[in-house]
């Protein structure tokens, strides 16, 4: 049901990563909650990796992390002592964006699962949605893809230890960085790629009008250390099929393209980077925003009027801004 406040100034109609709400002419406060299962043995790095998968939300709307609420479910099969270190890795990550943790809720549950519920601050007429983008945009991503299948050999002893450093620093990283080059350069709309995979998140993008399209190129996509050999040993986590049940009337892969990259596309994601709709104009400083501020970003395909997602081998040239 829509929402009949004025204040509420994005609800849960278009499924975006936070709420909105006004509060003066010139302030509105973004709001979400998230949290989440371990996916590390490390219980101060797991802290960090929900922290940052639940900050990633204000990011997202283009909003500045204020404060948070720790969400907890906790066994009694579990010592308060490793609690104490899940915490101190949330709050670690939580102090790197500048938001202020004030306490929180615990309840007893047979699976940990640890998050927070965040607000940032957000000016109302500057605040990024996960709609807009328009026919020619290009598709920026800036993170790379496969937490889903590295979490997933993680948990079967099947990673080395290089390819877990690698999932868990991009993982902890937070996406302020890669936010503040998107609002530079005013994206046409932003979002964060979760649990839905690259191909749920971008059905967001696309709307409900079944115009937009976007096509994707494999050849750009990139992806985590050691994503491909897990891909190919069958590390695939339950995920990925409810993903693919949910989204595939959608989803259309050329013809000739190697097995596994539906796998790929169809992926959770935790934690991972933002999907940016960049004005073909805008390119350029884009990427110069984004490389002065340490973050690699990565075109992986352009949004079209085909209305479906299209996964092709390789881009096609696009035309002139």
């Amino acid at each position: 049901m829509p929402a009949v406040d004025p204040r509420l100034l994005v609800g849960p109609e278009t499924f975006d990563d936070a709420a909105a709400l006004k509060v003066s002419d010139d302030l509105a406060i973004c709001f979400t909650a998230d949290f989440i299962t371990p996916l590390v043995d490390d219980p101060k790095a797991w802290g960090r990796i929900a922290a940052a998968n639940s900050l990633s939300d204000v990011y997202a709307m283009g909003a500045v992390p204020l404060a948070a609420l720790n969400l907890v479910c906790w066994p009694k099969s579990l010592s308060t002592a490793v609690l104490a270190e899940v915490l101190a890795g949330g709050a670690r990550t939580a102090a790197e964006a500048g938001c202020v943790i004030g306490g929180g809720h615990t309840v007893v549950d047979k699976e940990p699962k640890y998050g927070l519920a965040a607000i940032g601050t957000v000016h109302p007429d500057r605040i990024l949605r996960n709609q807009g983008a328009m026919p020619g945009d290009l598709l920026y991503l800036t993170k790379p893809l496969g937490t889903g299948i590295l979490s997933t050999a993680i948990k079967r002893a099947a990673a080395s230890a290089d390819e877990v450093e690698a999932a868990v620093e991009s993982m902890c990283t937070l996406n302020r960085a890669a936010s503040e080059a998107a609002i530079a350069v005013s994206v046409h709309a932003l979002t964060d790629v979760s649990g839905f995979g690259l191909a749920g998140h971008l059905m967001e993008m696309l709307g409900s009008s079944g115009k937009l399209g976007v096509e994707l190129s494999v050849e750009t996509l990139p992806l985590l250390p050691g994503v491909g050999d897990h891909l190919k040993a069958g590390m695939i986590p339950g995920g990925t099929n409810r993903n693919r049940e949910a989204y595939q009337q959608r989803v259309r892969f050329a013809e000739g393209l190697e097995e596994g990259w539906d796998v790929l596309v169809y992926d959770p994601q935790t934690s991972g980077g933002l999907l940016a709709a960049v004005g073909p104009k805008m390119r350029d400083r884009f990427e110069k925003e984004a490389s002065q501020r340490g973050v690699e970003v990565f075109c992986i395909g352009r949004f079209t009027e085909s209305g479906v997602i299209q996964v092709v081998a390789k881009p096609q040239a696009a035309p002139n801004p």
